[in-house]
């Protein structure tokens, strides 16, 4: 089975690696700090342009989570980093959970009835 070297899965490994040498012990408090950060924005739906404007919309996450990873790898003691992209993409190549995917489908089932018990209701 082919390695999947896409542009987007080498950026969600990244972010999966930074994540864990952000909660490394050996990662100083600063870098911690920003590591964090970095993978806070890179993960939120809140970006500082939003996607739906043209062009622009995804510069912030083409330019500043890449450059966001590359100053907290300069951050960090070195191995650090590789070890733990390591670790991700190893995570990334297993296959996701059927416990988290039954989980996200019980919600939705929930959220439907309840909206569907609201839109039946009797205001009267």
């Amino acid at each position: 089975m082919p390695r999947n070297t896409s542009l987007a899965h080498k950026l969600r490994v990244d972010v999966h690696a930074a994540w864990l040498s952000a909660r490394d012990a050996r990662t100083s408090w600063g870098a911690r700090l920003f590591g964090l950060l970095v993978t806070a924005y890179a993960l939120s739906p809140i970006d500082l342009i939003p996607d739906f404007i043209p062009v622009f919309g995804l510069i912030d996450d083409v330019i500043l989570v890449p450059i966001g990873l590359w100053l907290f790898v300069k951050m960090l003691p070195d191995g650090v980093f590789e070890q733990h992209r390591a670790e991700a993409e190893a995570a990334s190549e297993q296959p996701g959970s059927v416990w988290g995917a039954a989980i996200v489908v019980v919600l939705w089932v929930l959220a439907a009835l309840l909206i569907w018990r609201l839109m039946a209701f009797n205001f009267d």
